[in-house]
């Protein structure tokens, strides 16, 4: 992720090691007693690089709690997680640098043809259809979204689906515009968050990595 944010964001990409590394008491209770392994391993991994990209900001290595489904970033703070088969990346900034952060990495595969439709606009398809077939496009739609809502929730507090973003990647620049639908502006406009965002994409090893960001006012 490091080479999709600005240096004023912290990244911690997880090692081996960081998948059975070790939990704070508060962070260990926000994961359910019935939790399987695979979960286990992603969400430690997770709270490890959390806790160490806060020390790579100058803080303390607090814990990172859940509500709603979400990390609970420290006080000043402002993160995003994600995690994908083999891979877990955290990302955290100063609110006074950084309003909103969005990343996301998903396996570069394709997307079964329902869940494509689910995920993308008719107009995402058509376009994804037409571009360059070296790489999945409905992938790198997806993961863009999932950024895209990332940033989103917890400014506006709400639920942002799929159909309600219409992404268009930038093959050549490596960059993607979101464009909000306009039933969703004027709740954009309450929270301060603009109607087009552009982040940054890349494809390499196996995965597609999207981060997306808002620079503080």
């Amino acid at each position: 992720m490091r080479d999709l944010l600005p240096p004023s964001v912290a990244v911690a990409v997880a090692t081996a090691a960081d998948f059975t590394g070790e939990l704070h008491p508060a962070e260990r209770a926000c994961l359910s007693a019935t939790a399987v392994e695979s979960r286990r391993r992603e969400f430690t991994a997770g709270r490890v690089c959390a806790r160490r990209a806060l020390g790579a900001l100058g803080l303390p290595a607090a814990p990172v709690t859940t509500h709603d489904r979400a990390p609970v970033w420290p006080p000043g703070t402002i993160g995003s997680i994600t995690h994908t088969a083999g891979y877990c990346a955290a990302v955290v900034a100063h609110r006074h640098d950084v309003r909103a952060l969005g990343v996301d990495a998903e396996q570069h595969r394709p997307l079964g043809e329902g869940v494509a439709r689910l995920i993308c606009l008719p107009e995402e398809l058509d376009w994804c259809a037409a571009a360059p077939d070296a790489v999945h496009w409905p992938s790198v739609v997806f993961s863009a979204k999932e950024s895209v809502y990332k940033v989103w929730h917890p400014l506006a507090g709400s639920w942002l689906g799929f159909e309600e973003a219409r992404v268009r990647p930038d093959p050549g620049a490596g960059t993607f515009t979101a464009l909000l639908r306009p039933e969703r502006h004027a709740e954009a406009a309450a929270h301060g968050i603009p109607t087009e965002l552009t982040g940054r994409f890349v494809v390499e090893g196996g995965l597609v990595r999207t981060a997306l960001y808002l620079p503080a006012r």
